[in-house]
């Protein structure tokens, strides 16, 4: 595979990037509006809930941003952007449970018209801050006619909508990157085999000896435990599947 190292916020392009700052900016809405001192004097789910929203936001750009250099960071980090938003569906769902309202099934025809709402995909100048700007507010505005009723029930139920199309999303990216993960290896890996190809051809040009065992050419290998610790010798450079060594310095 080789490594690239690549443009760190091509998270921009990403749907559920996109469909996070979205359910941010309602969530951020829906707390101002409804989340008032009768039921939180405290202010600490109002907190808790734009933490957790934002926290999506942040995990997800994040985690993409690794792409080049960890696969299995950017997999760890878009898992907690996925645990942040259940974190606030747990609480939209309990501000649902707390009026005994309905929460929308499937086959709700205003639960039905959110879920087939598709986002259109962006297409960035070289202000791509600008133009993400823009791209998102045209894409929420796609769902303002629920978000931004003013029947907190209503507006409740879209953004659980909303969060469970964004935990679809992200759940098919975290198993791409997975899938990919198996058959590329990550960072780690592909940097180990980057500078042992490098070593080959090091070894190659330099004229070291070649392998007794496979024919290929060997490089300087440290001996790294038992009584020669310390010591050199030459190696394969296609070891571990060849295990050919000879001395450094033949008597």
């Amino acid at each position: 595979m080789g490594v690239k190292i690549q443009f760190s916020q091509s998270y921009f392009w990403l749907d559920s990037w996109i469909m996070a700052n979205i359910i941010q900016l309602a969530t951020q809405d829906f707390c101002e509006r409804f989340v008032d001192f009768t039921i939180d004097p405290g202010r600490r789910l109002y907190d808790q809930m734009v933490m957790a929203a934002r926290s999506g936001v942040a995990n997800n750009a994040e985690g993409s941003a690794r792409f080049s250099t960890s696969l299995e960071t950017e997999m760890r980090l878009l898992d907690v952007a996925r645990a942040s938003f259940d974190e606030v569906q747990g609480d939209i769902f309990n501000f649902l449970l707390r009026r005994k309202a309905e929460v929308w099934a499937i086959g709700n025809p205003a639960r039905e018209s959110i879920w087939q709402i598709r986002l259109d995909p962006p297409n960035y100048s070289n202000s791509y801050l600008h133009d993400a700007a823009v791209h998102i507010l045209k894409q929420k505005s796609k769902f303002d006619k629920w978000l931004e009723n003013e029947d907190p029930v209503i507006v409740a139920n879209a953004i659980l909508v909303l969060l469970q199309k964004e935990n679809r999303m992200l759940q098919a990216q975290i198993q791409k990157l997975f899938d990919r993960f198996k058959q590329l290896g990550g960072f780690a890996e592909n940097m180990t085999q980057e500078r042992i190809e490098a070593r080959k051809a090091q070894a190659t040009s330099q004229g070291s000896p070649l392998c007794p065992i496979c024919n290929k050419p060997m490089i300087r290998r440290l001996q790294k435990r038992g009584i020669n610790q310390g010591s050199e010798f030459w190696g394969c450079s296609d070891f571990p599947k060849c295990t050919g060594i000879l001395p450094l310095n033949p008597a």
